[in-house]
């Protein structure tokens, strides 16, 4: 059975960055193949695996709702709307050297994303037999984990900013967890972007408060921010960067 690895945490943190660099240090201590899912409909995991996508589910949800109203209708005749659906979607997955990856995406028009995300969860349950490892870049908030999106979750990795309203965000996503009774192994959190890797006294006591438990601090990393402005793949930072260096400790620690 495969084991899960789910990354929450609020927008703007590094969440992506931090589970982007985890699904290289899998693939890099041999615990491959890895099935990495971007599951924010604000998808940008691949740029930091340095992957590009053809087509996200939610685009082709919008192909395939859209069809019977096109004069180009891309459905083939002799083939229904559902087995067209079920080959399109499972095209959608991409196939890497280390690991493969699917992209929800996002779709065009309004309303909720109930549809897609009934449609991503619906693939992840088809393919993640065949991996070692399920890695998961949830979107911003606790929506996939309360829809659950994820019915079995071996490991929550929690990545707060060095603020106070970051700990306390992800302290209500733990919260969260336990209402609903995910029952993952090991809820830990990872602190990012701290200055010189310290945290500051008040800090530490929001994470006593919320009842986290604090698996180790990331600095704040110039190598990212220049990687992100030149839009270079983050897992090609250099194995001396500091952000790398402390998250490889970190990760060591975890039972992965």
């Amino acid at each position: 059975m495969s084991k899960t690895i789910a990354v929450a945490g609020k927008g703007g943190v590094g969440k992506t960055t931090t589970c982007g660099l985890l699904i290289d240090y899998l693939c890099r201590h041999g615990k491959k193949p890895v099935l990495a899912v971007d599951a924010d409909a604000n998808s940008n995991l691949n740029e930091v695996l340095g992957v590009e996508v053809e087509a996200t589910l939610g685009e082709i949800r919008e192909e395939i709702a859209n069809a019977e109203l096109s004069l180009d209708n891309p459905i083939p005749l002799g083939m229904s709307k559902q087995d067209y659906a079920n080959f399109k979607f499972n095209s959608a997955l991409i196939e890497e050297k280390d690991f493969d990856m699917l992209v929800m995406g996002r779709t065009q028009g309004k309303g909720c994303y109930c549809y897609v995300n009934g449609v991503l969860q619906a693939q992840i349950q088809k393919f993640a037999g065949n991996y070692k490892y399920v890695v998961v870049d949830n979107e911003a908030g606790m929506e996939h984990i309360s829809r659950g999106l994820l019915p079995h979750v071996d490991i929550v990795i929690l990545v707060s900013d060095c603020s106070r309203r970051g700990i306390q965000a992800v302290g209500r996503i733990a919260k969260l967890i336990k209402e609903i009774e995910l029952n993952p192994s090991e809820v830990k959190l990872i602190v990012n972007r701290a200055p010189g890797g310290k945290l500051n006294d008040g800090i530490l006591e929001e994470i006593k408060i919320q009842e986290l438990d604090l698996a180790g601090v990331l600095p704040h990393d110039e190598d990212v921010y220049e990687f992100d402005c030149e839009g270079k793949p983050t897992v090609q930072l250099p194995k001396e960067s500091k952000m790398r260096v402390e998250l490889e400790k970190i990760l060591d620690g975890l039972d992965l």
